[in-house]
């Protein structure tokens, strides 16, 4: 029997109807009241922060690099300036793939794959964003002209004028006031990234480095606005920079070209000190280099040859240098043995030619193999005469003679503002047994009297011991800096002066170097002879290869290079000394004959009037009383 037919329950489904719509539109209103919730937190709760992110892409604060510090000589004669250049910069966040980029300025300009790698490496330093990155330095109108005309294919690409640091006397202070370079990786993740918002240059060596914080200065703001393409439209608020401290120099233009014209071409060092002050007057260190292409990126090959070259012109000799001192350190030696008791001005030795320990054969050689007899403290200065100084070292052992030439500065650094400095040898028991693991022996002692052996000293520190000479032990370390935005410059740890039981003890050791020059048998006496003023000074030898046991020092069997260095010391005027000169002439041979006639030139050019006669500042107030030798 077929089922009955249902109606449809009209009824039913209304209800069901209303109770979805029902639903729906709670659902509805429940959305609605999120959607509305939303739009109030972000709009009304969070206007600040979101107004602010607004604000922040289309105003940017940008660092304004300050100048940095003017580097003067001691009359005003500016050593490092900073002059207008151009670069080309590039800004990442607005290049898009910078990379490619890069490929179209090098087609533009016409560069190598090398300039292209380092201007890869510029722009992958970290910065902050939205600094522009300096590629390409000094851009010359051609080239600016290329980049007007290509701009549209160079996003994020500017030409900027900058102020870059630059050196208009070229190689004469390379090694003294040194020169800026690009910040590395290893500097920037150093240094404070505010101090140094938009900076890209750092001081790398000499004055440059050890005054960065006075010479850079303090960074400045910009709030600019920008377009959507990050185009700066107008600035709003500005906070200028603090320029760097300008830093004026002890040293002497005039004295400095004297010294290199002095030196003639030749590799060594020259240093000329104020004993009384510290003031460096010049420091030449030959061959030099232009420091200006270590600015802006020196290329590849032009760094290459510099940093082969067998004269080594990046090598600093005055505080990086180490040489025996040679008879140089004589009159220091004999100061020491005065004071320790082992020796009195009057105490003799017999000089046959050599000198032997007690109990062995080996002969340490007089220069004068011939000898010169019976030797008095004075005639062993003046004569630089070996075997006395043998007797003298044997008589204070190697324990005294460590304490004494340290205290004279040998064996540290000895310089107020001058980073690059070595300390140098002094050496000691101690030290041999920690560096050969043994003993040190008698002979050694012998040697090191006449500043031979593991002894090794810089021209600097070989300055420095001759103005302790000249000044009696007052100490005062050489500086470079005379002012700093005009405030002198201050030693916060000074070295105590060196006081001996006797001060007559300084006076014969000054006789004694005042002989070499004008007395009857001094090994320098052609440079006093027709001197307007009294000189005091010391030559040395200093070997660059030993010569055997018996054999005699042959120069047409010797490499160039291997001969003997020639070192001369001096201070000047004798009785009121007003400059101290070391000289260090590279396998120059004759302390004398070589190196001696480069410190007269440069005493000539700092005492003398045009008219060849001593200025008045020089000459003494009163006579002074010259110390006789006691008979």
């Amino acid at each position: 029997m077929p089922q009955p037919i249902r109606l449809k329950d009209h009824e039913k489904d209304a209800r069901m109807v209303r109770k979805r719509a029902l639903v729906g539109g709670i659902v509805f209103l429940l959305l609605t009241a999120v959607l509305i919730a939303r739009m109030y937190y972000l709009q009304v709760v969070q206007f600040e922060y979101h107004s602010t992110l607004a604000e922040n892409n289309r105003i940017h604060v940008q660092p304004v690099p300050p100048t940095r510090g003017l580097i003067f000589d001691r009359n005003g004669v500016i050593v490092a300036d900073n002059r207008p250049s151009f670069s080309l910069t590039l800004t990442r966040e607005r290049a898009g793939d910078w990379r490619q980029v890069l490929d179209v300025i090098v087609e533009v300009l016409g560069l190598s794959e090398e300039d292209r790698a380092l201007f890869e490496r510029r722009v992958r330093q970290g910065r902050r964003p939205f600094e522009p990155v300096p590629v390409l330095f000094e851009l010359s109108e051609e080239q600016i002209a290329r980049i007007a005309i290509n701009q549209f294919r160079l996003p994020g690409v500017e030409v900027a004028a900058q102020l870059v640091r630059h050196y208009p006397l070229g190689d004469h202070f390379a090694h003294s006031v040194g020169y800026v370079g690009r910040i590395n990786e290893k500097e920037l993740s150093d240094l404070d990234p505010v101090a140094y918002s938009g900076t890209h240059h750092i001081g790398k060596t000499g004055i440059e480095r050890f005054y960065e914080a006075q010479l850079h200065g303090e960074v400045g703001y910009e709030e600019v606005e920008t377009n959507a393409r990050g185009r700066v439209l107008r600035v709003l608020k500005r906070t200028d920079p603090l320029p760097g401290r300008d830093i004026v120099l002890t040293l002497d233009s005039r004295l400095q070209e004297a010294a290199e014209a002095a030196l003639g071409g030749r590799r060594g060092a020259v240093v000329a000190l104020q004993p009384q002050t510290g003031e460096v007057l010049a420091m030449v260190s030959q061959p030099s280099f232009d420091p200006n292409p270590f600015v802006t990126g020196i290329g590849f090959k032009a760094y290459a040859d510099l940093r082969d070259s067998i004269d080594r012109p990046l090598f600093n000799r005055v505080l990086r240098g180490l040489y025996p001192p040679g008879s140089t350190i004589k009159p220091m030696v004999a100061v020491a043995g005065l004071d320790a008791g082992v020796i009195t001005p009057q105490t003799r030795v017999f000089d046959p030619g050599f000198y032997q320990l007690p109990n062995h054969s080996h002969k340490y050689r007089n220069w004068n193999r011939n000898g010169d007899g019976w030797v008095d403290l004075e005639l062993a200065i003046s004569r630089s005469n070996d075997t006395y100084f043998y007797d003298l070292a044997h008589k204070m052992g190697v324990d005294r003679m460590h304490d004494y030439m340290t205290r004279f500065g040998l064996g540290q650094r000895v310089s107020l503002d001058m980073f690059e400095e070595t300390a140098g040898l002094m050496p000691s028991r101690d030290w041999k047994r920690a560096r050969y693991r043994q003993p040190w022996y008698p002979g050694e002692t012998l040697i090191l009297g006449i500043g031979q052996g593991y002894m090794q000293t810089t021209p600097l520190q070989l300055a420095q011991a001759t103005a302790l000479m000249a000044t009696r032990g007052k100490w005062i370390r050489p500086h470079l800096a005379k002012t700093i935005e005009g405030l002198p410059a201050v030693d916060s740890d000074p070295v105590p002066d060196i006081q001996l039981r006797d001060p007559k003890f300084w006076d014969y050791g000054r006789f004694g170097m005042e002989q070499v020059v004008h007395g009857p048998r001094g090994t320098a006496r052609k440079i006093g002879d027709g001197s307007p003023y009294r000189i005091a000074g010391k030559s040395g030898t200093a070997q660059v290869v030993a010569i055997k046991q018996g054999e005699k020092y042959d120069r047409e069997k010797i490499q160039e290079r291997h001969r003997d260095h020639a070192l001369f010391v001096a201070f000047a005027p004798a009785d009121n000394p007003q400059i101290v000169v070391s000289v260090m002439v590279e396998n120059g041979e004759s302390g004398s004959g070589v190196a001696a006639p480069v410190v007269k030139q440069v005493m000539d050019a700092w005492l003398l009037d045009e008219n060849g006669q001593l200025k008045a500042e020089f000459a003494p107030p009163v006579k002074a009383e010259v110390v006789q030798r006691e008979q």
